[in-house]
């Protein structure tokens, strides 16, 4: 009996190796250089520097999200055209599109505007088929965590398994990049990453 119990779990732990080698990661982003609330104008957006460590320390593929139209530079102006876009419930085009069918986890990444992700994101979820995959939200903010992301992803994502947004400020994935670093493998590390 107990060759037998040894037998099937090693089968089932190459079984589960197999699957862990082909399965697929992605990171979907959209992220905003120019000027950002509270850390000022900046070269890289503060979703972009979260995404590029998680890309780095799960081997996944990066994929950034571009607006058609650029957002403004500054940022009352970018604020006010979020505003706007999300009032007329907008789905502003994208530069290009990503095959997600591939991919079996997607790390899935945003700024918080206005309570949302922003509009672009919505025109990026809606053109894609969600079902089977694991979604992995994470998003800056200044303050108000990651608000109803969870929520409007689930409903978008349709038969995905959408687990609890990762928040964390801008400033802080800004301004102290080892903090950041070490929240960010802390959080990997508890998703079996």
């Amino acid at each position: 009996m107990r060759k037998i119990l040894l037998s099937l779990f090693v089968v089932l732990s190459l079984m589960s190796c197999a699957y862990a080698a082909e399965a697929k990661t992605l990171v979907i982003v959209f992220s905003r250089a120019d000027e950002n609330y509270s850390v000022g104008f900046v070269e890289k957006g503060n979703t972009m520097i979260l995404a590029e460590m998680i890309a780095d320390k799960t081997g996944a593929e990066l994929f950034e999200v571009k607006p058609a139209k650029k957002y403004p530079a500054k940022y009352d102006e970018c604020i006010d055209l979020a505003k706007r876009e999300q009032n007329q419930k907008a789905r502003p085009a994208i530069l290009e599109d990503k095959d997600v069918s591939e991919y079996d986890t997607i790390f899935f990444g945003y700024p918080i505007w206005w309570g949302d992700i922003p509009m672009c994101m919505y025109t990026f979820v809606e053109g894609h088929e969600w079902n089977g995959k694991k979604i992995i939200p994470f998003c800056t903010h200044e303050g108000s965590g990651p608000a109803r992301t969870e929520s409007t992803l689930k409903r978008l994502m349709k038969g995905a398994s959408v687990i609890k947004p990762f928040s964390m400020y801008g400033s802080t994935a800004q301004n102290r990049r080892a903090d950041a670093e070490k929240e960010i493998s802390v959080w990997l590390n508890a998703l079996g990453f």
